[in-house]
C-alpha cells in the first residue's frame, strides 16, 4: 500500500505555548487517568482499556486529516497521556515490576520507537511529518514518552523527593534544556525530545500533588475538580494562543 502523503504540517509549532499546553494535558492526564482507576475503583487494566480505545478512536481521525486542526491534535495528546498514566501504573503496579523496572522498560521501547523511524526515514524531527507513515512513528514515539514519563514521575515522587520535590526535579530539567537550545548548538531534534519526555513526569509530579492525600505528601483535592478546571484551562489557551502548523523540512 502506497504511503499516502500530507498536504501541509499536522503538528503546531513549538512555541512557548506549544510547552504550556503540553504541560497542562500532562496534568490532566494525570488526574483525569486516576480519577478513573482509583476514584471509580475501575482499576488500571479497564482504565487503559477505556482511555486505549478514546486515543485510537482520536488518532485515527487525526491521520485521516490532511492539514493541522489545534483541538483535534491536542485532543489526541491529552488522550495519549491519559493511556500513558493508566499503562505506566499498570506496568509499575499490577505487574509488580517497580517504578524503577517500568522506566527502563518504557525508555527501552521511547529508543526503540526513535530508532525505527529514524532508519525508516532517516530523522526523527517533527519537521519532516510528511507522510501516514512517519505520522504513525510521530504517535507511537509520543505514546511511548507519555508513558516513560509517567514512571519517571512516579518513580521520582516515591524515592523520598516527593511529588513537590519531584516537580522541581523535572522542572530544573526543563531549564537546563532551555539552556542548551539558547546557549548552545546542541540538536534542536535530541532537546525537543528531552523537553517533550520531561513536561509529562513535571505534569505527573504536579498532578498527582493536587489529588493524593495530605498524608502521602499531596493536597487532596478532588480529581474531578482538578480534572475539569485543567480541561477548560486547556481550551482557553487553544483557543487564545496563536496555534499554526509547524513549517516542513523542504
Amino acid at each position: 500500500m502506497k504511503d499516502m502523503q500530507i498536504d501541509a504540517s499536522k503538528v503546531p509549532a513549538v512555541t512557548l505555548g506549544f510547552w504550556l499546553i503540553k504541560i497542562l494535558a500532562t496534568t490532566l492526564g494525570e488526574t483525569g487517568g486516576d480519577a478513573v482507576t482509583m476514584s471509580m475503583n475501575l482499576g488500571y487494566l479497564i482504565g487503559t482499556a477505556i482511555f486505549a480505545t478514546i486515543f485510537i478512536v482520536a488518532v485515527v481521525l487525526e491521520m485521516q486529516t490532511r492539514k493541522f486542526h489545534p483541538f483535534l491534535y491536542w485532543l489526541v495528546i491529552v488522550a495519549s497521556t491519559t493511556v500513558g498514566t493508566t499503562l505506566a501504573d499498570f506496568f509499575d503496579r499490577s505487574l509488580g515490576i517497580g517504578y524503577l523496572g517500568g522506566s527502563l522498560v518504557l525508555a527501552s521501547l521511547v529508543a526503540l520507537s526513535l530508532g525505527i523511524w529514524y532508519a525508516a526515514a532517516g530523522s526523527v524531527s517533527v519537521s519532516t511529518i510528511t507522510s501516514r507513515k512517519v505520522e504513525a512513528f510521530y504517535w507511537l514515539t509520543i505514546t511511548f514518552s507519555q508513558t516513560l514519563g509517567t514512571a519517571l514521575g512516579d518513580w521520582m515522587a516515591d524515592s523520598g523527593l516527593g511529588y513537590g520535590g519531584g516537580a522541581l526535579v523535572f522542572g530544573a530539567g526543563l531549564g537546563l534544556v532551555a539552556c542548551l537550545y539558547y546557549r548552545t548548538s546542541v540538536s534542536r531534534t535530541i532537546l525537543f525530545w528531552a523537553a517533550f519526555v520531561l513536561t509529562r513526569p513535571l505534569g505527573a509530579t504536579v498532578g498527582d500533588f493536587f489529588d493524593k492525600p495530605l498524608n502521602q505528601g499531596g493536597l487532596a483535592l478532588s480529581r474531578y475538580t482538578a480534572s475539569v478546571v485543567l480541561g477548560l484551562s486547556i481550551v482557553a489557551l487553544i483557543a487564545l494562543l496563536p496555534q499554526r502548523a509547524n513549517e516542513q523540512a523542504a
